[in-house]
C-alpha cells in the first residue's frame, strides 16, 4: 500500500465549475470571486473578505495595510512556516520570535508579553494544525498594549475559539488555499476583516494601488484612475475562485472527515508507548489540518529513524515545523540562535505529521499505525 502525505479532494463538479469559467469575459475580478468572498464572510462572520493569490499575499497585505515598516516590530511564533515572518520582513519591520506551548504548538501568551517593547506594533498568531490559539489571553494583552492582531489561519478554515471563528478575532484573518489546505484553489488565499478602512486599503494594494478597477471604469465609461500607493499584483483570478467556490460548498464535510480520521488515529496511537497524540483544548475545536504526533524518549526509534521507516513502507510524512530562529536567513540577520526558545527547540526533534486527507480510508489509517508499532 502507498499512502501519500496528502492528496487534494477534487471532484467532477469542481472540474465542471472551472470549465464554465472559461466562457466568461472577465477572467479576473469577476462574479466567481465576488460569490466566493461573500460565502467566506458568511462562514467567518466578517464584514469583508478579499481574495488574493496566496496566504503569503494575505499576510503581507495585512502588515502593509497597518502601516508597519522600518523601526517597527512584529511578534511572530518561531514554530511556523516562513511566510508568517516573511510578511514582516517584506515591509522592512523587525521580526520578533516568540516561543510556543509544548502541547498545542501555538504561540505562548506569556512569551508574547515578554517580547513586547515600545516598538511593537502587532502580533501575528498562527492557529497551528487547525486548533485556535488562546485568544482570550492574547486579545487581553493586545488591548492593554494597543497592539493589532493578525490571524494566520492557513490551517484553520472552520476552527473556532469559544464559538468564534478563526479569522474573525483579529484585525485581519489570513487563509490559504494551497493544495494541502482545507480547501484548495491550487494557489490562492483570502483576507477577512471587519474593519472597512483596512479592507479598502488591502483591496487597493492587491491591484497595483489602483483606486478604480478596469471593470468599474468600463461600467462608468470613464478611463481615469489614480495610483494611491505602491501596490502589488496579488489578485485571485476567476478560474481559481471558481474552484474555491466549488470546494467551499463541502468545507463542513471536509472538516468532518478530517475529525473522524483523527479520532481513528487517536484511538490506535494512544496505545503505543512513546507516542503522544495531538492535545485538544475544551474551549476550542480542532479540525486537524495537521495530525501531529510527538515522539517521546521512551519510543524505540528517534523521530528521524521513524520517518525513514515510514518512507520505506511508502508512507508520506512531514515535519511542521523546524523553528524559524534556526533557519539560515533569520539566524544570520538576527542571531536568534543565541536566544532561548526551549519549547520550540525540543519540538523540532519530536514532532511528526502523519498523512491526513479527506478521502483517507480506515484501512489506510490502520496501515499507517501498523508501521508505528
Amino acid at each position: 500500500m502507498k499512502i501519500p502525505y496528502f492528496t487534494p479532494w477534487l471532484t467532477k463538479e469542481d472540474g465542471k465549475n472551472i470549465l464554465k469559467t472559461l466562457n466568461q469575459r472577465w477572467l479576473t475580478n469577476g462574479p466567481n470571486l465576488k460569490k466566493f468572498e461573500n460565502k467566506f464572510c458568511s462562514l467567518i462572520g466578517s464584514k469583508f473578505a478579499i481574495g488574493v493569490g496566496s496566504a503569503t499575499h494575505a499576510l503581507h497585505l495585512s502588515v502593509k495595510s497597518l502601516g508597519i515598516g522600518p523601526g517597527d516590530e512584529v511578534i511572530v511564533p518561531t514554530f511556523t512556516f516562513a511566510a508568517t515572518a516573511n510578511a514582516v520582513e517584506y515591509c522592512g519591520a523587525k521580526t520578533i520570535f516568540a516561543d510556543v506551548e509544548q502541547d498545542t504548538f501555538n504561540i505562548s501568551p506569556k512569551e508574547i508579553q515578554r517580547k513586547i517593547t515600545k516598538k511593537t506594533k502587532a502580533i501575528i498568531v498562527v492557529h497551528y494544525g487547525g486548533q485556535a490559539c488562546d485568544m482570550d489571553k492574547i486579545i487581553s494583552i493586545s488591548k492593554k498594549r494597543g497592539l493589532k492582531i493578525i490571524e494566520d489561519c492557513a490551517h484553520a478554515l472552520g476552527s473556532t475559539f469559544k464559538n468564534k471563528k478563526c479569522g474573525s478575532m483579529g484585525i485581519t484573518g489570513c487563509f490559504s488555499f494551497y493544495p494541502t489546505k482545507i480547501i484548495t484553489t491550487g494557489e490562492g488565499g483570502m483576507v477577512t476583516s471587519s474593519n472597512s478602512r483596512i479592507s479598502h486599503k488591502i483591496c487597493m494594494l492587491k491591484s497595483q494601488g489602483m483606486n478604480v478597477l478596469p471593470s468599474e471604469r468600463e461600467k462608468k465609461g470613464k478611463w481615469r484612475y489614480d495610483i494611491e500607493d505602491l501596490g502589488f499584483n496579488y489578485r485571485l483570478d476567476e478560474i481559481r475562485a471558481a474552484l474555491g467556490l466549488s470546494q467551499f460548498r463541502r468545507v463542513k464535510e471536509i472538516n468532518r472527515r478530517r475529525i473522524n480520521i483523527a479520532k481513528k488515529y487517536n484511538s490506535l496511537i494512544k496505545k503505543i508507548p512513546g507516542l503522544s497524540i495531538p492535545a485538544t483544548k475544551s474551549d476550542r475545536n480542532h479540525i486537524y489540518h495537521l495530525y501531529s504526533i510527538k515522539i517521546e524518549k521512551n519510543y524505540n526509534l528517534t523521530r528521524d529513524q521513524l520517518i525513514q521507516k515510514l518512507h520505506k513502507n511508502n508512507i508520506g510524512t512531514s515535519v511542521q515545523y523546524y523553528p524559524l530562529h534556526l533557519m539560515s536567513y533569520f539566524e544570520k540577520k538576527y542571531h536568534y540562535k543565541k536566544l532561548q526558545f526551549p519549547n520550540a527547540n525540543i519540538l523540532k526533534d519530536k514532532i511528526l505529521c502523519l498523512p491526513i486527507f479527506p478521502t483517507m480510508t480506515e484501512k489506510q489509517v490502520k496501515f499507517v499505525v501498523s508501521k508505528l508499532s
